[in-house]
């Protein structure tokens, strides 16, 4: 396993851990927040894929690596093509400017990963 790949599975590991022990505290509003985030994911008058890749660029102008990490992982479980993602990955730079450039960089070393791992 090379060592961009265990960064990508670290952030697999610790984001399970992590929503374990969050689900723990046993918060109604923190539960139903989750509930309502996995549920605008879900098919509707947009596509679960397309929904993604909302997220993807929502993620990548926010400059959030972990939610962009998790939305590249959704997009390739989706169906996104590389080419798709890449397309996304446009708007967020149009939308969010050169700022957003650093997050596009982390967002192509992960595409990789999953492309190594057979994902992409």
């Amino acid at each position: 396993m090379s060592s961009k790949t265990n960064r990508l599975q670290e952030f697999r590991d610790e984001r399970k851990v992590m929503n374990e022990k969050v689900m723990n505290l046993d918060h109604l509003g923190i539960k139903r927040f989750f509930n309502l985030d996995s549920n605008t994911y879900k098919d509707g008058a947009l596509t679960t894929q397309t929904k993604e890749l909302l997220g993807l660029v929502a993620s990548t102008v926010l400059r959030c690596n972990d939610c962009i990490d998790y939305h590249l992982e959704q997009c390739a479980n989706t169906g996104s093509s590389k080419d798709e993602i890449v397309e996304a990955l446009n708007i967020a730079l149009v939308v969010g400017g050169s700022i957003v450039i650093p997050h596009m960089r982390h967002a192509i070393k992960t595409i990789e990963l999953l492309e190594e791992e057979g994902s992409l």
